[in-house]
């Protein structure tokens, strides 16, 4: 993960007047009742560490035994119990990595499944399939994480899957929060005409323009061939009674100038930013940008400094059977944000629901996994996905390197492939997550350990929740063959037994999300097969 800069801004072009400013005003008005389900929510044990001290160490892995593109993968030589008392200790076996909430990947995935198609490999983000799924991990009291490592053995010799599963606190139920104050930068071009586009949204916020609370505030920014600011950060106190029929105002016209649309957003998210309320600008496009800078990081260099000084973060809500999956992805992980997709009236209710709210407030800024393998009983790893969110090994401790920005009632979830050492007993990995106090910004650490002898004897024996993951894994993994230098999971079972898999769980769960997966790897399974 690169550092930052932070270039001169430049200044948008901003146009709040005119006829169709006008025009387009009071339906906009019906996007601010979006916010109110924005900010209102329709097993391992570790050590806290407050100002871990910095240490320095090799970058990098040996060369791995065979080239892939699923993740990091490193070789264990065997250098000895000394080498491995601390992450920052054993610098040929660690994988470290930003952490990352997105699942726009794998529902973009199951929209293609479901109409008959076959998702890209080279948009299939594992780590978004295995993200995708609720989890029961402890969780803590306060800010941070709590840290669960476990695994099990596959059916290949040698070869299990370990899981590090890191877990917030609990989203305030009460609705006790600061106010916020939202900047929604909306797409209105011609793309966006297609039906589960913007009339998704419009079904969407007619349920939920009663929820915004009088003291939040919102901004509203719309681009098409260019940005507009059509309403300033505004209270929404007195505002409602125009809202419901605003609402069917809203078309689609011209192309798409995302980046004027992002770039505007931030420039009015920064002149009505409120102290010690959230500030955030959400983003809803189907981001297939086709006019001025259409690469995410020419588009976020130009409002770095707003995104950093200010601590503004972006949420990207994606809609479209034809997505600009790579561009909002790329967007979230560089504007220290993360992505949704919705293509569903019930999953837009979920994410403006439940979702957002949860992405409101922050429990932890720029965190960072760093998992640390014993040489003694590891011989081969491989973390499963996270490729655009690796993180050089001795920055860990660096806290000027980005990391994750992460809120309440989230979990996430690494999987990794591990071939242990025939007959080798004793530690086997030591998981370390550090963040920042959102508020404070002081430096925190939290750990877990798991040892070969805490190894299930079989996956389908453990925990369902562990089978959910690898079973969305291999799914993954399913999907992705084909892409360049991509190689199997160790034990991957064929679609026909992982769909079983998913149908048993699925009915021992009582999870409608699982049983929407075992739906998915059956339509990939008639399309593949």
């Amino acid at each position: 993960m690169e550092r930052y800069r932070t270039p001169r801004q430049g200044t948008p072009r901003r146009r709040t007047d005119g006829p169709r400013t006008r025009r387009l005003r009071g339906a906009l008005l019906a996007l601010t009742a979006a916010s109110g389900l924005l900010l209102t929510a329709c097993s391992g044990s570790g050590s806290d560490t407050s100002r871990a001290e910095d240490s320095s160490h090799r970058n990098g892995f040996p060369a791995p035994a065979a080239p892939t593109a699923g993740g990091q993968q490193g070789s264990a030589q065997g250098k000895g119990e000394d080498r491995f008392a601390s992450p920052s200790e054993a610098p040929d076996h660690l994988s470290t990595f930003a952490l990352d909430v997105d699942t726009a990947s794998y529902e973009y995935a199951r929209r293609t499944l479901a109409e008959g198609g076959r998702p890209d490999p080279a948009t299939v983000r594992p780590e978004e399939f295995v993200n995708s799924f609720r989890q029961d991990y402890e969780r803590p009291d306060g800010n941070g994480f709590s840290v669960t490592v476990d695994g099990a053995r596959t059916d290949e010799k040698d070869w299990s899957l370990v899981r590090v599963g890191l877990a917030t606190r609990s989203a305030d139920e009460s609705g006790e929060r600061p106010p916020a104050a939202l900047t929604f930068v909306i797409d209105i071009s011609g793309s966006m005409s297609e039906p589960g586009r913007l009339d998704l949204a419009q079904k969407s916020l007619d349920t939920m323009t009663d929820r915004l609370r009088d003291d939040d505030s919102v901004a509203v920014v719309t681009f098409s061939e260019q940005a507009e600011t059509v309403l300033p950060m505004t209270r929404l106190g007195g505002h409602r009674g125009e809202i419901h029929d605003a609402i069917d105002s809203l078309e689609p016209t011209y192309s798409t100038n995302l980046g004027a649309g992002v770039e505007t957003g931030y420039a009015t998210a920064v002149e009505g930013r409120r102290e010690h309320a959230t500030n955030r600008v959400v983003l809803i496009s189907d981001a297939l940008a086709n006019q001025g800078d259409t690469d995410a990081d020419a588009i976020l260099d130009r409002i770095s400094t707003s995104r950093r000084e200010y601590g503004i973060t972006l949420f990207g809500v994606g809609v479209g059977s034809d997505y600009g999956d790579a561009l909002m992805e790329r967007l979230a992980d560089k504007g220290d944000g993360h992505t949704v997709y919705v293509s569903e009236e019930d999953e837009a209710r979920t994410v403006f629901c439940d979702e957002l709210p949860q992405n409101i407030e922050l429990t932890a800024r720029d965190a960072k996994a760093q998992v640390a393998f014993d040489p003694d009983t590891v011989a081969d790893f491989r973390l499963l996905g996270y490729d655009d969110r690796r993180v050089a090994d001795d920055d860990f401790r660096d806290d000027r390197v980005d990391g994750g920005e992460v809120g309440p009632g989230h979990t996430v979830t690494a999987l990794y492939a591990v071939r242990t050492r025939p007959g080798s007993d004793g530690r086997l990995a030591t998981a370390t997550v550090r963040w920042l106090d959102p508020h404070t910004r002081e430096p925190h650490e939290r750990s877990g350990e798991l040892r070969t002898g805490d190894l299930e004897s079989s996956l389908w024996e453990a925990s369902p929740r562990f089978q959910v993951t690898a079973v969305a894994a291999y799914f993954a993994d399913a999907l992705r063959q084909g892409y360049e230098r991509w190689s199997s999971l160790p034990g991957a079972p064929g679609l026909g037994e992982l769909q079983e898999r998913a149908d048993g769980l699925a009915k021992r769960t009582e999870d409608q999300e699982v049983r929407r997966l075992a739906d998915a790897i059956g339509a990939a399974r008639r399309g593949l097969g």
